[in-house]
């Protein structure tokens, strides 16, 4: 079986990985924007596009082409940008269906009030109270009925970075109002929503229109620096427990599958086909229940290097029960286990990182997984390429145990590089915890 897989970040390298463990020994075909050392080793060819995200300026034509070519049985969409974008639709006009939604289901991701509207008009719970906004008319006299607790979202996508949260990335009504006058200059739309108070969590789920089966419930860090400041970024580091975390209860986990299984149906309602692929919910735990945060349309970064490596079933099977519309028949079992991941990051990242700069990676403990994102290696020397360069997961029975062989993998790394050495610890879990009993 021919399988392309689009993307080249630590999460299409774990995906990679976790095509190679199947029993159908499938052949990877990657289409990427830049050189992944790790997929390029299990790559039967690796193009580089040289476009702006993946050729979507001119219909993906250079896409089409190198699948037609190798026969593609059919496609894994990684990154955010291609899919909302609809690389799935240029891929199904050369007759190559993809683990990844059309362009108008991936509306989900890739604008804030789609979701948002969707969710109101169909009754599912969840939703904060917002408002939509192409002008700055009427903003002011929201927020202040929100009494400054507000969230602004670009409407759009931004990489995990289009998302300001009153008291941590913005202190009074004023300030809030100059980033968000700055977004419709730039961009034109934008979401204000009610500030949640609560513990977030991210829960993935295959989906093939029909059946949502849920991954292991994971914690992801956005902010840089350790105890949660500094600027957003693409994810820090994530954590999972062998079941639930500890501050939330399966009625939590059932909110947002609820939350989840109807928003699936409102989508095919909604656009008249059906949403194939992942849903990723950003869930937060409040006082109130579980509260959607956002939906994204493909495996989390870092949240699939956590529960990719703990799935037993075969990936292709159920890519394949994705596709065809069978996946209720599909296995999808996970292994019990405790997972926790760091990234290695290079110094003044995500402001402004250091470049070309050379590292040196020692030894990795057993049990930890590596994944390569934004790294070079040319004859066995690395070099650094300015955004998330390495994901150490670390995996055991225990949750401490994990963070300590995360650790150490990170440590193993020579250069100007920094990491969360925070996530996964007991003094931060011991937080979120006292934090959610406080609630």
């Amino acid at each position: 079986m021919n399988i392309l897989l689009l993307g080249n970040g630590g999460r299409e390298h774990a995906i990679a990985k976790t095509l190679k463990r199947s029993p159908q020994n499938p052949k990877i075909f990657t289409f990427a924007n830049a050189k992944n050392p790790g997929i390029c080793k299990i790559s039967e060819e690796y193009e580089i596009c040289s476009q702006k995200n993946f050729g979507e300026e001119d219909g993906f034509t250079h896409l089409k082409k190198f699948a037609e070519e190798n026969k593609i049985d059919f496609t894994i969409l990684g990154p955010d940008d291609p899919i909302g974008a609809g690389a799935a639709d240029s891929l199904l006009k050369v007759g190559v269906k993809s683990v990844g939604p059309l362009k108008s289901l991936a509306r989900l991701e890739s604008s804030k009030s789609f979701t948002r509207n969707l969710l109101e008009k169909y009754g599912i719970p969840g939703n904060p109270e917002f408002k939509v906004f192409i002008s700055m008319e009427g903003m002011n006299k929201f927020c202040e009925h929100l009494e400054g607790n507000f969230v602004i979202k670009d409407d759009g996508l931004c990489g995990g970075k289009g998302v300001h949260v009153s008291g941590d990335h913005f202190s009074t009504l004023q300030e809030g109002l100059r980033i968000a006058e700055k977004i419709l200059k730039e961009h034109g739309k934008l979401v204000i929503e009610e500030k949640f108070i609560g513990q977030e969590f991210s829960l993935m789920y295959f989906t093939d229109g029909n059946v949502v089966k849920p991954m292991p419930v994971v914690q992801d860090h956005k902010r840089a620096f350790e105890g949660d400041t500094g600027p957003n970024t693409g994810g820090m580091g994530t954590y999972s427990y062998p079941e639930n975390l500890p501050f939330l209860t399966a009625q939590h986990l059932e909110e947002a599958r609820e939350i989840t299984e109807q928003t699936m149906r409102a989508l095919e309602k909604e656009c008249g086909s059906k949403y194939m692929g992942i849903m990723y919910g950003g869930f937060i735990a409040t006082k109130k229940g579980t509260r959607l945060i956002e939906y994204n349309s493909r495996f989390g970064d870092p949240e699939g290097l956590n529960v990719l490596p703990l799935l037993e079933s075969d990936l292709v099977e159920i890519c394949l029960g994705i596709i065809n519309g069978n996946l209720s028949e599909k296995e999808v079992r996970f292994a019990k286990k405790a997972t926790v991941c760091k990234y290695v990051c290079p110094e003044g990242y995500p402001s402004n990182p250091v470049k070309s700069a050379e590292i040196t990676i020692g030894d990795v403990p057993k049990n930890v997984e590596v994944f390569f994102s934004s790294i070079d290696e040319i004859d066995g020397k690395f070099t650094l390429k300015g955004s998330r360069a390495i994901g150490f997961v670390g995996i055991a029975d225990d949750i401490f145990e994990a963070e300590k062989l995360a650790e150490k993998a990170c440590n193993a790394v020579s250069g100007p590089v920094f990491h969360r050495r925070d996530i996964g610890t007991k003094e931060l879990i011991e937080k979120r915890i006292e934090m959610m009993m406080n609630l």
